[in-house]
């Protein structure tokens, strides 16, 4: 890493080239049609599930999948997070279907290898038992450690003990429509709460409730609003890319690349405009440091050259086909997304087509209870399981997203509310999907 520090420094960047080099590789533009998605796991021991899992003992796990160059047979790549959780990514694909087949095929590999050796894959969207360690020690996640220390204690949980379902679809077309990438920005915002609360899955912390049916949101909310809150106030008007690079030069500098044997931790009270305008005297920024400071930004929807929705809480064993097949055909069938753009319509300002953070923030307090939230969810979930019938996804898997709305959204539910019902019934929450107390 030093020796590619050392041959960027004739790649210094002004404000203004900073903006274009944004606005190039943020939205890449064309025909949407394209999802992947990203499972992130707690990984436990099955038979003493509160106690941290060593990383070695997963290395040892994973040594035999079949895979080929970092990747398993459908595509998957596997890494993991710092605090030991482990992210399966995969390829891109071509609709709902084929994305929900290629994750659910590399899952299975992954599952079976786990569970030879005793582990298991939890799907929520905190720990609700542990804080976990720290365990990977590269010098990004020390400087981010340090840097999001100096705001709060959101930074080690979100860092250690969350897992999400993450979505990557494309930004859209250059044109006016539901598939152009203005309108496509705008209705996954609009969208977020709605899955936010949907979906909540993290009520408890440490055993116990947390006063959020998504802590696992409300954490993300609060540890650095420079970096993770979603656009607010901005007009219909707004173009994206301008819109994202504002965000984006204005978010706090997290850390600083250097030699990967050095300290990477950043000068405290700087964004990356600052640093451009000369603000950090230890070397100006080039784009290799924009690149990488771009992969440090965190809001509930980030612009990668797709759209990489990351609000959704984890979902215990197969749930997360209902929120990944939900979720890309409400964008990307456009009679599903005229359905979602109007439930989604009351959840927004008078004057913006975005949902103000109160709206962010009672999703995650309230979940499905929250009755406009409920209503909207309902409506998006008829108009998904249309778009999935014109799809021909098979039946097994429509039925499970109806089921889902009927078990969860239909009754003012979210799955927080397992957990907290058997809390209430016995005094001690059942560990996640019936793994030993």
């Amino acid at each position: 890493m030093g020796h590619e520090i050392g041959t960027e420094a004739k790649d210094e960047l002004s404000l203004d080239q900073a903006e274009g080099h944004i606005h190039g590789v943020c939205f890449k533009t064309g025909p949407p049609g394209n999802a992947g998605v990203e499972l992130e796991w707690l990984v436990l021991d099955r038979t003493e599930p509160r106690r941290p899992v060593p990383p070695e003992r997963l290395d040892t796990a994973l040594a035999s999948l079949p895979a080929t160059d970092g990747r398993l047979p459908s595509g998957t790549v596997l890494t993991r997070e710092p605090g030991g959780q482990l992210e399966l990514s995969t390829a891109c694909a071509p609709g709902p279907l084929a994305c929900v087949t290629t994750a659910a095929a590399d899952l299975a590999l992954v599952r079976t290898a786990l569970d030879g050796h005793g582990l298991h894959l939890s799907g929520y969207g905190l720990d609700p038992f542990r804080d976990p360690p720290r365990v990977l020690d590269h010098p990004r996640y020390t400087a981010m450690e340090t840097y999001l220390d100096r705001i709060g204690p959101w930074g080690r949980m979100m860092m250690r003990a969350t897992a999400a379902v993450q979505l990557n679809l494309d930004a859209g077309t250059e044109n006016g429509g539901l598939d152009g990438y203005r309108a496509r920005w705008q209705l996954v915002h609009r969208l977020g709460p709605v899955l936010v609360a949907a979906f909540a899955n993290s009520p408890l912390w440490q055993g116990r409730p947390t006063g959020w049916r998504s802590t696992r949101q409300a954490v993300w909310e609060h540890l650095d609003p420079s970096r993770t809150r979603p656009p607010q106030g901005l007009p219909p008007d707004a173009d994206p890319r301008d819109a994202w690079a504002r965000f984006a030069l204005d978010a706090g500098l997290l850390c600083l690349r250097r030699d990967e044997t050095a300290d990477w931790t950043s000068p405290a009270g700087h964004t990356f405009a600052s640093w451009l305008r000369g603000g950090v005297a230890e070397r100006p920024p080039t784009r290799g440091d924009l690149d990488y400071h771009l992969s440090t930004l965190f809001p509930p929807v980030r612009a990668r050259g797709w759209l990489e929705l990351r609000m959704i809480d984890e979902q215990p064993g197969d749930g997360w086909i209902v929120p990944a097949l939900v979720t890309t055909v409400l964008l990307d069938d456009l009679r599903a997304a005229e359905a979602a753009w109007a439930a989604t319509e009351p959840l927004c300002g008078a004057s913006s087509p975005f949902p103000p953070l109160a709206v962010w923030t009672r999703a995650a307090r309230m979940g499905a209870s929250a009755p406009e939230l409920a209503k909207a969810a309902l409506a998006c979930f008829e108009a998904a399981d249309a778009a999935l019938a014109r799809a021909d996804v098979p039946a097994p898997l429509r039925a499970a997203v109806t089921t889902f709305a009927e078990q969860y959204t239909a009754r003012g539910r979210c799955p927080a509310d397992d957990l907290l019902d058997d809390l209430s019934a016995t005094g001690r929450p059942a560990h996640p999907e019936g793994l030993p107390r």
